[in-house]
This record gives C-alpha cells, structure tokens and sequence, in this order.
C-alpha cells in the first residue's frame, strides 16, 4: 500500500472503491506534473484497489493522489504516506516518497525486556524538553539530551504519548489525521540538525557504532528512527501510543484528508470509507469494514516493521468495542493475533475501561488477545489514601482498599495490570492534581507532601503489575502539565529544579531512582508471588510479601501513612533470620538524612509465629514511610 521505490522507480496502491478513477500526481525525477492525465491514472482491480508504477521515482520526490468520484473530485493524501512535505520546497504536496530500508539501524542485537521486568515511564514529545534547540516544541532529536538521564534513573522503557501527524498546532497527541507519518513538528529539516549532528555520532561512537551524515539526519523520519536506536543502544525499549478507535475531528474540514477518501457521497457522515456516522473526539473507524481493519493493522505492524518500536498501547480500546461492536472484538483479535505472529513478544497494551480479564486473554481462549491492560484499582485507592491523609492525623485512611487494590483477581497474571498514580489524563491541565499536590494542598514541598509522595510512588514501584511514572513524577513536579509549550511555562516542567534550585526534587530523584534500581534488582518484587501480611486501620499501616513462585526470592514491603514513628511495631515474617533493610525512604528526605528513623539496617526474625507466617521480627516504622526487607 502506498508509496513503494521498486527499482529505478515507485508502486503506489491506494484503496478507493467507489472512485471513478485515481490518479498520481508529483515530481518523480525531472517530470514536475500535479494534473490528473491518462498517462498517471492507476487501475482498479476487482477488490477496490487503484495501482500503478511510475518510472523515475526517487527518494524524497513529493507525490498525491487525485481522486475523481461520484461527488466531486480531489487531491488527497496518501492514507499510508511514511512522511508528509513541510517546506516550500514541496509547495504542492503533503505526501513524499520515502526507502524504508535507507536508514542503517546499528541496535541490532537488542532484546526487549521481559513483560514483567518492564518499567515505563510515559512522556510527550512536545513538552518534555522542549526549546533544547532554539524551538518552543521538542522534537525527537531533542529527547537524546535526556537519555542519560532516563538510564539513570533505571526505567527500561519509554511510552510515548501518539506521534502520529495530527491537524492542530499542539496536541497531545490523540486526533490524528495520518497516521503512518510522524508528526512533523517533531522534526528538522535542513541546517535545523547542524546543532544535534555531533551529538548523534558522539552517542553512536560511544556504543562503538558508525555515525551518519547531516543529509541522513535532515530526513524527518530517520530522527525518530535515531530515538528509537539510540534507546536500545542505552537499554531503554521505546513504546508508542496508537490511537484506533477514533481520528483527529480536524480531518473533517481538510479537503485533502482520509475523511470521504473516495470522493463518492456527502454529507452523510456514514459514507465516508474510513469511518461511521459515530464520533469520539474525532469519527470513529469502521473497523466492521475488512479493508478498515487492514489499515489499522498494517499501521500497526509498520511501526513495529520499518521504525522498530518495541510495543504498543492501544488507546480507549473500551470506545473500539462500544461503538463496533462485535467488528470492534474482531478487530482486536485480528490485530493482536497478527502482531504476536510477526513480532512475538512485543507487548501489546489496552486501555479499556473497565478492567476486564477477557481483554488479555489469549485469542484462542477467547479473548481479545493483548499482553497487558491499564488499571485503576491501585491508582485510586492510593491517590485516595493521600488524600484523606492530608486532612491530618486524625482522620480515617483505607489501607485496606489499598491491600485489595495491589493486583486484579479478574487477570490470569499480576504483570497483566500497568499500574500508576499519575499519566497525561489525570494531571493534564485542571483535571486532577500531581501527586505532591494532592499530598498537601497548600505547600507541595512541605515535608508532610514529600512523606507521603514518596508513600504513594514508593508502594506503586514495589506493588505487582507493570509500573508507569508519568514525566516529572520522578522529582517532585506538582504543576499540572499541558500540551502546549508555548504557553505559560508554570506549566511546563521545572527542569532548573535539578540544577540545584530545589533539594526537594533532587532527594526525591534519588529515592525514585534507588527504588527502582531495587525493583529491577529483586526478582521477588517481579515476580507472581503475594501475600498480604497485615492491614492496621489503626496505626494506618500495609505489609505484604513478594516472591517468584516456586523459587522463593522473599521481599517484604511495609507501608505507612501514620504521621508518627511506629516503635516496637512486630510484624509476621516468611521465615526466622536476618533480613536487610533494602529501602528506607525516611533515608531521602534532606538526603541523607542524618535523622532516619528505621532499623539500622536491618531486623531479625524470630521463630514466633504472627500474621499467619512461621516468624515475627520487630521493627521501627518511619512517619509515612516505606521499607523494604530482603534476606541479608
């Protein structure tokens, strides 16, 4: 489909049913002609299709297709275009024509991590660094300053919020109109990489690869493809959010985009190829058409294929069901099925609302077929928890509902569920507050919204499932986010705050980081194994045990929101002996805390059976503190 080079020139294949004919149109080579002829009309074949080859094609030749139908007759995009033109030197085109295969990738021995081992951490493009060089919005060539960074702080992967092109100038990233190109405001062109080539080659050297030339970096999709190598060469799997279940609504007044592909009715909404007379945000695909489905899957599998993402999470896949119905079922199963045959073990991800087992059961059980699944259950039981405990001592906090909230009996595995505490949706402008506001409302930095911050991530980085941080969450950030960097900069994260001006941050940093090096150190904390030890309404304590089944690995982690030391506090354990205090995060607050109230280090267990466990040891439990013990 689309625009292929195919020897000394290009294929192009585009479905248009209904069309009277579909017509080619560009500059290949040194022919220059936008006018629909019968020298560059395609052929139908009997399934819908227009083809055709046209001799002299190059690489980064600007090409569309004119379509002439029942209704009226247009240009339009190529639906499956790799690159969409943005200069004056392409001032007829939107569509170029672009070898996949011109890109030398230099990872090429990654291994993506394992579904359990992975720990996410979810950013925008637009605004995660943005103005790096010398522009508002960030681009993909702007995320390779903090990658070191990223490594650092020990996440293995990065999700990306939709880069697809979308139709408005800032997005975030959910109303896509093409959805095979990279969003253009996320590339360079020309002179703009001069400030980054250095930087790309040094960071290729270092892992003791081959550079590339400024001619190969000034291709705007070869920068997202030097993201992605870069990633793996660091350790770093890199996924990307795809949006199904709806389109960008701006498509709806582009002449020139998917909406009414084939030219052939208006207005009725419900002819217009692609989609329904239904709307989410944007129209919704008709994915109860065969050749819909196959779009949406190949769109998949390219990204997979030619950009070597290594997974993917499938936006409001509840909206896909609900406004397909059994089409919507089918196509999961199609899609799923057809990714883990071509890419096996690259992790498919759902958004579906509610958590539902059957969405990650495999296709042959009846399911829908993906890996894993968003979940709220942990979300709102601890941003609850923080909640009422910021309204002081005294009052009632359901550690409880955090105890049945740790994993989801519906799912056949705990890694099934991604968890988090924060994402683009609950903090995205004036919706919900960051966590260290919600700690405490009226000074984020109190040591009172620190605690019980570092409460929160802590339990989510130790709790089973797939953890996800969202960008900022990490050191402390307590504004809401927006997707438009040119607007005022209190929204925008606080990066100066590494730099010195905020100890806050840096110590939280550093606890984040140390807990996540811990996680991915500590089998247990990865593995199936969960048992709650002890809920204390009272004393507003957790303790539950981890372990790998049938290997052992034994952690235990305690949890607390009293706003007071808990001395003397006993507690069941696995087993007798000593256990290592591995995680204090009382040790993070003015790091390092000359003052850490714990246990030195460590507790031992005695043969004097508590909680429904072999042994006890007693323990000194910080003020809304974590700990986590392991066997010394």
């Amino acid at each position: 489909m689309g625009a292929n080079l195919y020897h000394d020139g290009a294929t192009f294949r585009v479905w248009a049913p209904r069309a009277r004919s579909v017509h080619v149109v560009g500059r290949f080579g040194n022919a220059d002609d936008w006018r629909p002829n019968d020298g560059n009309r395609l052929v139908l074949d009997e399934n819908g299709y227009w083809a055709g080859y046209v001799q002299g094609v190059r690489d980064g030749d600007p090409y569309k297709f004119y379509v002439v139908g029942e209704a009226r007759e247009s240009y339009k995009r190529d639906p499956y275009a790799r690159e969409l033109g943005s200069t004056p030197a392409y001032p007829h085109s939107d569509c170029i024509v672009r070898d996949p295969a011109s890109y030398m990738w230099r990872a090429g021995d990654w291994q993506r991590p394992a579904f359990n081992d992975l720990v996410i951490y979810q950013l925008h493009i637009g605004t995660f660094s943005p103005g790096l060089g010398g522009h508002k919005v960030g681009c993909f060539l702007d995320l390779l300053e903090r990658l070191d960074y990223l490594e650092n702080l020990g996440v293995n992967a990065i999700q990306l919020l939709p880069v697809v092109e979308f139709s408005s100038p800032r997005s975030l990233g959910y109303d896509g109109s093409d959805l095979f190109s990279p969003e253009m405001d996320y590339t360079l062109e020309g002179d703009a990489v001069d400030p980054y080539l250095a930087q790309v080659n040094n960071m290729f050297a270092q892992h003791g690869k081959p550079g590339m030339s400024k001619e190969a970096l000034a291709v705007p999709i070869n920068q997202l493809k030097v993201l992605v190598d870069l990633c793996h060469l660091n350790g770093i799997a890199l996924l990307m959010d795809v949006v199904y279940n709806h389109a960008g609504h701006q498509i709806i007044s582009q002449e020139e985009s998917i909406w009414f592909f084939d030219c052939a009715h208006g207005p009725d909404a419900n002819q217009s190829l692609y989609f329904t007379d239904r709307t989410h945000i944007g129209p919704v695909f008709a994915v109860w058409k065969q050749e819909v489905r196959q779009f949406l899957i190949d769109n998949a599998d390219f990204f997979l294929s030619e950009y070597r993402i290594d997974g993917l999470r499938y936006d409001h896949v509840s909206v896909i069901l609900s406004e397909n119905g059994e089409s919507g079922w089918r196509f999961c199963c199609d899609c799923t099925s057809t990714l883990r045959n071509r890419h096996p073990g690259a992790p498919d991800i759902a958004e579906h609302w509610p958590v539902g087992g059957a969405i990650v059961r495999p296709v042959d059980q009846g399911g829908a077929g993906f890996d894993a699944i968003w979940s709220d259950a942990l979300r709102e039981s601890l941003r609850s928890a923080v909640a009422s405990a910021a309204a002081g001592g005294a009052a009632g906090v359901n550690m409880g509902r955090i105890a049945d909230t740790l994993w989801i009996p519906a799912l056949s595995e705990k890694w099934r569920a991604v968890q988090y505490i924060e994402s683009h949706d609950e903090v995205y402008r004036d919706r919900a507050p960051r966590i260290a506001r919600l700690a405490d409302g009226s000074n984020p930095r109190s040591w009172y919204a620190r605690s019980r911050a570092r409460f929160a991530t802590g339990l989510l980085l130790m709790a089973p499932g797939i953890p996800m941080l969202f960008m900022g969450q990490e050191f402390l950030e307590d504004k809401p986010w927006s997707d438009d960097p040119g607007m005022d900069e209190r929204f925008l994260l606080y990066w100066a705050g590494l730099d010195g001006r905020d100890r806050h941050m840096t110590d939280f940093l550093r606890f984040v980081s140390d807990a996540i090096r811990l996680r991915r150190s500590r089998p247990g904390l990865r593995g199936e194994g969960l048992r709650i030890i002890s809920v204390d309404e009272g004393n507003r304590v957790l303790a539950f045990q981890r372990w790998v089944e049938g290997v052992g690995q034994d952690v235990v982690v305690v949890a607390s929101l009293n706003e007071s030391s808990l001395y003397g506090y006993r507690l069941g354990m696995p087993d007798s002996g000593t256990w290592a205090e591995a995680l204090n995060s009382d040790f993070y607050d003015q790091f390092p805390n000359a003052e850490t109230r714990g246990n030195g280090g460590l507790v031992r267990g005695i043969d004097v059976p508590m909680h429904g466990l072999a042994a006890s040891a007693e323990m000194t439990i910080p003020p809304n503190g974590v700990l986590v013990f392991v066997r010394g």
